[in-house]
């Protein structure tokens, strides 16, 4: 019986450790080169998407569906005055995304990024 009684031990150990070693899921908004890549990988369809990068360039889909993904250039991204972001001369800063849930309800996703220099070695005080 104490056999079986570690067998089990180490089974609930094992599972514990397991779902430690899991780390959060990987962000839906990739940014590889001038690539970014959006992935649904929710079980709704989102609609009306439109993706704002600097705040200023924006890119729209009319859905993008569950569990499948959309990519776009970076240097498909136009702003209000017809200017194309060139990833070569601008940083990414900023990247929110936008969408409708099948029931209406809005969606918004922003990806998180890491400052650097001064500003990331002072937590974000200038």
């Amino acid at each position: 019986m104490s056999g079986l009684l570690r067998c089990a031990m180490a089974a609930a150990l094992l599972s514990v450790a397991a779902g430690r070693c899991s780390g959060p899921p990987p962000d839906p908004m990739q940014l590889d080169g001038n690539q970014l890549t959006v992935d649904n990988r929710t079980t709704q369809d989102w609609t009306s998407v439109e993706i704002w990068l600097n705040r200023s360039f924006r890119v729209t889909t009319s859905s993008i569906r569950a569990g499948s993904r959309f990519q776009v250039p970076l240097d498909g991204f136009v702003s209000g005055y017809f200017q194309r972001f060139d990833v070569r001369r601008m940083p990414v800063r900023d990247l929110t995304l936008t969408a409708k849930l099948p029931d209406g309800t809005p969606l918004e996703l922003k990806k998180q990024f890491q400052e650097g220099g001064l500003a990331g070695a002072l937590g974000g005080k200038r």
